[in-house]
C-alpha cells in the first residue's frame, strides 16, 4: 500500500502513517477524512458524485460554526448534487457563491487583526480582547472557507489545511483533530471498501 501512496504522491505524514499496513487495515483505522476522500478522488475518477456528496456531509459537520448563509447553501448543494436532486450548474453556482464568502470573511478577519494590533497600543486589556476576538473571526474564515472548497469536487484537503493554518491555538488543534476522526467515520458510511477502486492486497 505503502507503494501505491507514493505512486500518487500522497502526502509523507499519510505515507509515514499507512507504514506496512495493509489496504483493509488502512481503511479502517484510518483518522483523518480527508485522506480518505483523496485517495477515493486519486482511485475514481468516475465517482464524483459520490465524492461531493460525502464531501457535503463532511462540511455539514461545522455548519453550526458557519457565519454566512452562502457557506450553509454551499453544503446544501453539495450534498444535493451527490443526491441527484440538482445538477453540477447549481453546485458550481453554490460553490462560486461560497466562495465570495470566504473572501469576504478573509477580509473581516484581516481588518480585525488591525484593530486588535491597534487595541495592543493602548492597553493590555484591551489587547487581550481583540486578540479573542481575532481569533473569533479567523475560525469564522477557516469555516467558510471549508464550506466553500467542500462544495467544490476537488479542494477538500486544500481548503482544510490551508484554512486550519490560521488557528494556531490548542482548542483549536483539538477540535481540528476530532473533526478529522468523525469525517474518516462519515466517509466510511458512505463510501464501503468495496467502492475504493483499490485491490485488497495492495
Amino acid at each position: 500500500m505503502k507503494t501505491l501512496l507514493t505512486q500518487l504522491k500522497a502526502c509523507k505524514e499519510a505515507i509515514e502513517w499507512a507504514g506496512d499496513k495493509s489496504w483493509e487495515e488502512i481503511y479502517n483505522t484510518c483518522h483523518r477524512g480527508d485522506w480518505l476522500l483523496w485517495l477515493f478522488a486519486k482511485t475514481n475518477p468516475a465517482g464524483l458524485q459520490l465524492l461531493t456528496l460525502v464531501k457535503g456531509h463532511c462540511a455539514n459537520t461545522v455548519r453550526h460554526l458557519m457565519t454566512d448563509q452562502r457557506s450553509i447553501d454551499a453544503v446544501d448543494a453539495a450534498i444535493a448534487f451527490g443526491e441527484g436532486r440538482t445538477g453540477i450548474d447549481e453546485l458550481n453556482a453554490a460553490a462560486a457563491a461560497a466562495a465570495d464568502a470566504a473572501a469576504d470573511a478573509a477580509y473581516a478577519a484581516a481588518a480585525d487583526a488591525d484593530a486588535a494590533a491597534a487595541a495592543d497600543a493602548d492597553a493590555a486589556d484591551a489587547a487581550d480582547y481583540a486578540f479573542a476576538a481575532d481569533h473569533s473571526a479567523v475560525r469564522d474564515a477557516y469555516y467558510a472557507a471549508y464550506a466553500a472548497y467542500t462544495a467544490a469536487a476537488d479542494a477538500y484537503t486544500a481548503a482544510y489545511t490551508a484554512a486550519a493554518a490560521s488557528v494556531p491555538d490548542a482548542c483549536a488543534a483539538d477540535a481540528k483533530k476530532e473533526n478529522q476522526k468523525l469525517t474518516a467515520d462519515i466517509v466510511r458510511k458512505y463510501i464501503p471498501i468495496e467502492k475504493f477502486n483499490i485491490s485488497i492486497d495492495r
